[in-house]
């Protein structure tokens, strides 16, 4: 395709995805009283298409959006289909965004359950210097938590880099900057420059004749992310991440993964790491939120041409009936070639549920927590060796990890997969 970009030859990486979770199969697929229904919807800067509609600029987005929330929808995330850094050209869906919807229903009666109606709000925010350094992302989320005050809830976040290659959306303001909330050290305001870096910033907001007399406040905490990421001169060609490990003390504590700040690029002059630190926003609720337990999935989206040939939405569609919510997409900037020449590029879903108790567990567990630690291939037939992870207690604790076929959902899974494996393996301490 003239963009000279290897091909998916490692079998891990020929894979079409990975899940971890915190749980077994069984406990995956467990019943509970809320569970939910998405709708992923596509839009381009381009124009439209088929299967997607064109916007001029994603400041159109809760415009386009309207017609779903009124029926109950709200946006849970929002990420740019192919993050392309450092590269040359435009390549397909470049300009193309993916917005996933959500609504809960009740397991008995399956109509949507009566909540206050948001309001999608966005906001650009012009941001200083040419990366995001750790005194910039403590102001912004300085200034989310005063926005929080405010009576928003914060969504996400889509970074661009004004001119030259992008990291996320175009560049065009907003909102006016009467509109925009108190700034915050580091953060400038100025609409008479060109910021080398924007922030594109979602909220939900309520109209005042929808807000209780004791309304729900959030605030938010960040977290580490740390990654291990090989390359091929600048440009990043996998990465791999303790999920689990990274976000289980948050989950334990009810909070939620909302964001990820990541600045994937290398400054010039700068050597090339071979680790990238990030940060993730936790969203943490004035009412008491129970302990959470969590998957990841680490899936491939297939372009064929320009247009998505396959992704993670079958996946998606068959978690949300067993109560698990997506509330955070990190998008990457691996991209590939499959065998048939198709462009692939690697997303990462976080998707939560309340902790729901296992009776058999509770009973063979008596006076002792460990967790259960499972991964699996989405890849049908492959089989990967045990992963050896360190303790983060410099101990070690013995879990199973399990890596066996899926083709498009969870329930097309191997019967094994997510389930304890006869063979133990040392994975990091929950």
């Amino acid at each position: 395709m003239g963009c000279g970009l290897s091909k998916l030859e490692d079998r891990e990486d020929s894979s079409p995805g990975k899940i971890y979770s915190t749980l077994k199969r069984p406990q995956v697929e467990t019943k509970c009283d809320v569970v939910h229904e998405y709708v992923l919807l596509d839009f381009s800067l381009e124009g439209s298409r088929a299967t997607v509609q064109g916007l001029a600029s994603l400041c159109e987005l809760p415009k386009a959006l309207e017609p779903y929330y009124t029926e109950g929808y709200t946006l849970a995330a929002l990420h740019p289909v192919v993050l392309s850094v450092r590269r040359s050209g435009a390549l397909p869906c470049s300009l193309q965004y993916r917005a996933i919807l959500t609504r809960p229903r009740t397991s008995k009666d399956m109509v949507p359950m009566c909540q206050r109606a948001p309001v999608l709000r966005v906001e650009e925010w012009p941001l200083p210097g040419d990366s995001l350094t750790a005194d910039v992302i403590q102001a912004l989320i300085d200034r989310v938590d005063r926005c929080a005050r405010g009576g928003l809830r914060f969504v996400g976040s889509l970074l661009q880099q004004a001119g030259g290659w992008s990291l996320g959306c175009n560049g065009r303001s907003c909102v006016s900057p009467a509109q925009s909330p108190s700034e915050g050290p580091g953060l400038e305001e100025s609409r008479s420059t060109s910021p080398d870096l924007n922030l594109l910033v979602l909220f939900h907001s309520w109209d005042s004749c929808c807000v209780p007399l004791d309304p729900v406040t959030y605030c938010y905490h960040q977290g580490a992310l740390s990654m291990r990421v090989s390359r091929k001169g600048h440009v990043i060609s996998s990465l791999e991440a303790d999920w689990l490990e990274l976000t289980a003390t948050y989950y334990q504590r009810g909070w939620s993964l909302v964001d990820s700040f990541v600045y994937w690029d290398t400054p010039k002059g700068e050597p090339v790491p071979r680790s990238l630190e990030g940060l993730f926003l936790y969203e943490e609720c004035s009412a008491t939120a129970p302990p959470s337990d969590t998957i990841v999935v680490e899936q491939w989206t297939v372009i064929e041409g320009s247009g998505v040939k396959s992704d993670y939405g079958p996946l998606l569609h068959t978690l949300a009936d067993f109560g698990w919510l997506l509330t955070c997409v990190l998008p990457t900037p691996i991209i590939r070639h499959d065998s048939e020449g198709n462009l692939a590029t690697k997303q990462v879903l976080f998707l939560q549920r309340p902790v729901t108790p296992d009776p058999v567990q509770q009973q063979s567990q008596r006076g002792s927590n460990p967790r259960m630690v499972s991964s699996c291939s989405a890849n049908l037939g492959l089989a990967f060796p045990p992963q050896k992870l360190p303790s983060c207690t410099g101990e070690t604790e013995q879990f199973s990890v399990y890596e066996e076929g899926y083709c498009s959902s969870l329930s097309q899974l191997g019967d094994g997969c997510l389930e304890q494996d006869d063979a133990a393996a040392e994975v990091t301490c929950m």
